[in-house]
């Protein structure tokens, strides 16, 4: 088995890569950056640049499997330019992917996996969300989330299974959401968002790369929600990670007016609420490691860091 992986440089990416080194699978991935091409045995990048439609053809050379996880970050402020990068991030990745794949031999390729979100989900306190809802939330997100799904539909044009991935909030001391939300709290002034009631639906970044290469082994096919089976409210949230931090809660709720004022759109991210079902994959058999956002931040916090940093992974000593 070799799988080509797009993003595999990112945060996701890596831990994907990890999973599959240490069952010894080979990955073949592409980046935009020259320097980051690394060239071994079980590990080789190639170069591409989705907004001019270029790849390597020689990156699905063996590949049984492919894995789409590019797209620009939406943790950056919304400007007019921002959104457009986020939109055709994510949209030019597909179309260069799709175009590559039908100027190739496609026999060997088993499974197609692209991951998306779970903000295509309706905003709403009272819904429980699985992967059969069609309304599509009224935001920025959920129009680049439809885009981004109806891009990743056309791969099933091919021979081969396609699956999406809806990824929550993911946990990780190495970026994304969770350093952002502890940093406030880790100096006295952390506090839930509005009335703290919207759900977050979360999944520790072990269990996401984890969830990829079972998809990849089982060759399955369809929309998967990629969260933790217990989501929470951001006050729960809040709670949970200033007791692992050893730190009180002692300012009021923050205002949603003043975060709009801060971060203007993108505040949004904020206060959705989505809450969401893993049941699918679970009865797929997919057993999660991390179930409950306490034992999730306990590994992260007190089993994964040595004198208050977080560990590199072993793809981080090995190639970056």
């Amino acid at each position: 088995m070799k799988v080509l992986i797009t993003g595999a440089t990112g945060l996701v990416g890596k831990a994907i890569v990890n999973v599959l080194l240490s069952k010894g699978v080979a990955v073949n991935y592409l980046t935009t950056s020259k320097k980051k091409i690394v060239v071994s045995e079980t590990y080789k990048g190639f170069y591409w640049n989705p907004s001019k439609g270029e790849i390597d053809f020689s990156c699905f050379e063996g590949a049984t499997a492919v894995v789409n996880l590019a797209g620009a970050s939406i943790s950056n402020r919304w400007s007019k330019s921002y959104k457009e990068k986020i939109r055709s991030s994510r949209v030019d990745s597909l179309k260069t992917l799709y175009e590559g794949l039908k100027e190739n031999d496609t026999s060997q390729i088993q499974s197609f996996i692209s991951a998306s979100a779970i903000g295509v989900y309706p905003s709403s306190l009272s819904n429980f969300y699985i992967e059969d809802e069609k309304k599509v939330d009224k935001s920025f997100l959920g129009e680049v989330v439809q885009k981004w799904e109806q891009e990743a539909d056309k791969f099933n044009e091919f021979n081969f299974n396609v699956a999406k991935i809806r990824i929550g909030i993911v946990l990780s001391t190495l970026g994304g959401a969770l350093p952002k939300m502890a940093r406030p709290i880790q100096n006295f002034v952390g506090a839930a968002f509005g009335n703290g009631d919207q759900w977050q639906s979360w999944i520790h970044l072990d269990d996401l790369a984890q969830l990829f290469v079972f998809v990849i082994e089982n060759n399955l096919k369809g929309i998967f929600n990629a969260v933790a089976p217990n989501p929470v409210t951001n006050t729960k949230m809040t709670k949970e990670v200033a007791k692992i931090l050893d730190r009180p809660l002692i300012l009021p709720n923050v205002p949603k007016l003043a975060m709009q004022l801060i971060l203007g759109e993108m505040a949004y991210l904020l206060f959705a609420s989505q809450r969401v079902s893993s049941k699918r994959i679970e009865k797929k058999g997919f057993i999660f490691q991390y179930s409950n956002i306490g034992s999730a931040l306990e590994d992260l916090y007190l089993t994964k860091t040595e004198g208050g940093k977080s560990e590199e992974t072993s793809l981080d000593k090995k190639f970056v």
